[in-house]
């Protein structure tokens, strides 16, 4: 299959945008987050707020497309803050799972509600009939990638 320049231009140009978009968002929530908490951490506590707990580490890891040393930092930070509990698989005794305990999903909360001014903000910017016709494509574009990925 031959793909024109100006096709490829334009897919360069929309993950470009998305990769500036993810640095700007990403640099701009942390900031408003309470003092301590890390996108990284925020990023689990949401994850397993959407999509329940009871996971390993290596699949939270792979969930995030980070190292499973790094997913290992963030848990024992999550752990230490009593936000979320790592306990011994019950069906393996080498293995952990990780629950979201009721301060990590308070906290989740908490991080929501300090980031809502910005996207206040951003909506009065943007309408949300706007931003609510990227989120389809957005969505289609993560799950291609995401059924392509090792």
């Amino acid at each position: 299959m031959s793909t024109d320049r100006k096709s490829m231009e334009a897919a360069f140009g929309f993950f470009n945008e998305i990769g500036i978009i993810a640095q700007l968002s990403g640099m701009a929530l942390e900031k408003a987050m309470p003092e301590g908490m890390t996108m990284a951490q925020f990023s689990v506590l949401n994850h397993l707020s959407r999509v329940g707990d009871g996971w390993p580490p290596q699949r939270i890891a792979r969930a995030m497309q980070v190292t499973k040393g790094a997913m290992t930092g963030t848990l024992k930070h999550l752990e230490s803050k009593g936000l979320v509990v790592i306990v011994p698989d019950e069906s393996d005794g080498r293995a952990k799972r990780v629950t979201i305990s009721p301060e990590g999903r308070a906290m989740r909360d908490t991080c929501i509600g300090a980031v809502a001014p910005l996207m206040q903000d951003m909506m009065q910017e943007f309408p949300e009939g706007e931003i609510g016709k990227t989120v389809p494509v957005l969505a289609a574009v993560r799950a291609w990638l995401d059924a392509r990925r090792s």
